[in-house]
């Protein structure tokens, strides 16, 4: 029998998930949700069509739930499907704050043959996945620090709606928003839990209720460092990510996405003896063309429901971790924090 897939969200990402969905062989989306009816216009007569995603969960029988929707409504639509017994994916961020996916994780250890995943979409770009084997293989040795920039020039683009600068429905801004990637690779590369923070927080550009920067500096208690500068300033998008490590570096340049504004996606290794007087360096440069890691990422949560094979990464553990750190990242500018957690 086919799956039968829920959509529930049919903005910008939720669309591209069904344009993926619709090709896969057996699979068959039985229903899709939006408040906006008028992007649920053209869709095949044969799909339930609902202006909102509760009475979607209650009315249709679905196997497997893509959560698709704004902040406010993640953590419910989660659950709510969860309990209803489907297996879900849930786009970034989990929720909006560390608080709401604790109620996740005892709904999810209480139904431990469903498969829950989150959409940390960069780690299945050809680039991270380069980076993360040649990081494991050891052939650079350990990572010394890290240093990562991910920007672009406004919290609310062309296509997204103004509940993105309301905390209250956000729950963050740029950080939650985008920065998550950035701090979701560092802390896959590293392994490590990043116990002293420091960090500036700020809205004071585009005066939302929500940060347009944020700069964090991170020490693990094995010593390594990590640096990330997440805004809503950078004029010319950027994303790039330093790796250093004993014998070389890895650089993440550049990030294929449906706005192409980030530029070429290259992964830059370069090998380097620092105990020899030879400064040259042995560099080698890999360019991706194509974005395959949607299609990959949906691949591997379809396997692990079909084959009954855990999800190890973009999991639950990996949700909660990043969202407690972006929590301290907000905390320890103690001028933000008394605006947030007041």
């Amino acid at each position: 029998m086919p799956l039968k897939i829920g959509i529930l969200g049919f903005g910008v990402v939720g669309s591209r998930r069904f344009d993926i969905l619709k090709n896969i062989p057996n699979l068959s989306i039985v229903a899709v949700s939006d408040q906006k009816k008028e992007n649920l216009v053209g869709l095949d007569k044969s799909i339930a069509l609902f202006d909102d995603y509760i009475t979607l969960i209650e009315t249709i029988d679905f196997d497997v739930a893509f959560v698709s929707l704004p902040n406010l409504y993640a953590k419910d639509a989660t659950a709510r499907a969860l309990k209803k017994g489907s297996h879900v994916f849930c786009e970034k961020p989990p929720a909006r704050t560390s608080a709401e996916l604790n109620e996740i994780i005892s709904i999810s250890k209480a139904n431990p043959s469903l498969k829950l995943m989150y959409g940390f979409n960069h780690r299945f770009h050809e680039s991270a996945i380069l980076a993360k084997q040649v990081i494991d293989s050891m052939q650079l040795g350990k990572i010394v620090n890290l240093k990562g920039t991910y920007g672009k020039s406004k919290i609310i683009t062309f296509d997204q709606t103004d509940w993105r600068s309301k905390r209250n429905q956000a729950g963050g801004g740029i950080l939650l928003d985008q920065g998550i990637h950035m701090l979701d690779l560092i802390s896959y590369f590293s392994n490590q839990e990043f116990t002293e923070i420091h960090s500036f927080v700020d809205n004071a550009f585009w005066g939302h209720d929500v940060e347009d920067n944020a700069f964090a500096i991170m020490r693990s208690d094995e010593g390594i460092v990590a640096q990330i500068h997440s805004s809503a300033t950078q004029w010319r998008h950027k994303f790039n990510l330093e790796i250093t490590l004993q014998q070389g570096s890895i650089i993440m340049q550049g990030i294929l996405s449906g706005s192409k504004s980030y530029g070429e996606e290259e992964l830059i290794i370069i090998r380097h003896n620092p105990d020899s007087r030879d400064t040259s360096l042995d560099e080698k440069i890999e360019t991706f063309k194509n974005d395959l890691s949607w299609d990959k990422e949906i691949n591997y949560f379809l396997h692990a429901i079909t084959n009954d094979k855990p999800i190890k990464t973009s999991n639950i553990d990996d949700a909660m971790k990043i969202m407690q750190l972006i929590e301290k990242i907000y905390e320890s500018d103690s001028k933000w924090a008394e605006r947030v957690f007041e």
